[in-house]
């Protein structure tokens, strides 16, 4: 297997992109052991699945924005978006926040047509990326633009967005704290992301293993009001324990 996967990642390599017939042909395997090939290859950040191949992961694609918060665990973050996409539905009807990891599933959702979704989001580079695709029905929040991501932020955006109704909404967090809940470090962030646990029907959370533990200036909501939180293989297996004592859903990409 470990073989067969490093010959994938060389013709990705060398061509960008591959086919999943042309890989079963020339490994001598059958498609649907390509095709979960590619599917564990996605989870591990190591490529972009497309329908019938997959696509290579250029170094850093989104330098276009200054923000070096999105350059960082740039494979966790990676791994954590595709986990989160398995978990949204042909018309789905979700909301991203403005965090970075919610950036790399608005990212995923752009590379995935197969899906046809209706996007809220109070991103400005999230709702760039999105805007003008066929398979998203995009939904911007309004209200005055700030924080250090670029998005429309306090009362205001909070207010827009209570006049929606998401299926599912996918938040960041700047830390999970088992006694606490999960937590923010600012007011105008924490009034989004409360307002956003208020209209959807389920709420996951996208936190790199760097997210658990710590101080916290302000808490969002207690753990029982997430449905799920989604994370990568590097969290502490204390962790691990922790939310299985709690009965916590806990996702590892």
């Amino acid at each position: 297997m470990e073989e067969r996967r490093r010959k994938i990642l060389q013709e990705l390599e060398e061509k960008g992109k591959v086919r999943v017939n042309e890989l079963s042909a020339e490994l001598g395997c059958s498609e649907v052991t390509i095709r979960n090939d590619i599917k564990c290859m996605e989870r591990a950040g190591l490529l972009i699945r497309t329908h019938g191949g997959a696509l290579k992961i250029e170094e850093n694609p989104q330098k276009k924005y200054s923000a070096e918060s999105i350059y960082r665990n740039t494979d966790q973050k990676r791994a954590i978006a595709a986990c989160a996409y398995e978990h949204i539905e042909d018309r789905d009807t979700i909301i991203i926040d403005d965090s970075s990891t919610g950036f790399y599933l608005a990212l995923h959702i752009k590379q995935h047509p197969e899906k046809r979704i209706a996007v809220v989001t109070n991103s400005l580079m999230s709702g760039n990326e999105l805007a003008d695709l066929k398979h998203v029905d995009l939904y911007m929040v309004g209200g005055p633009v700030g924080g250090y991501l670029a998005a429309t932020m306090g009362e205001e955006a909070a207010e827009d967005i209570q006049r929606f109704h998401v299926d599912k909404a996918f938040i960041g967090v700047h830390g999970i704290n088992f006694d606490a809940g999960v937590t923010s470090i600012s007011h105008p962030q924490m009034q989004i992301k409360q307002a956003v646990i208020k209209v959807a029907d389920k709420v996951y959370v996208l936190a790199d293993s760097s997210k658990f533990g710590g101080g916290y200036l302000s808490v969002i909501c207690p753990l029982d009001r997430i449905h799920t939180i989604i994370t990568d293989s590097q969290v502490n297996k204390e962790y691990i324990g922790r939310a299985e004592e709690e009965h916590i859903p806990l996702i590892i990409a």
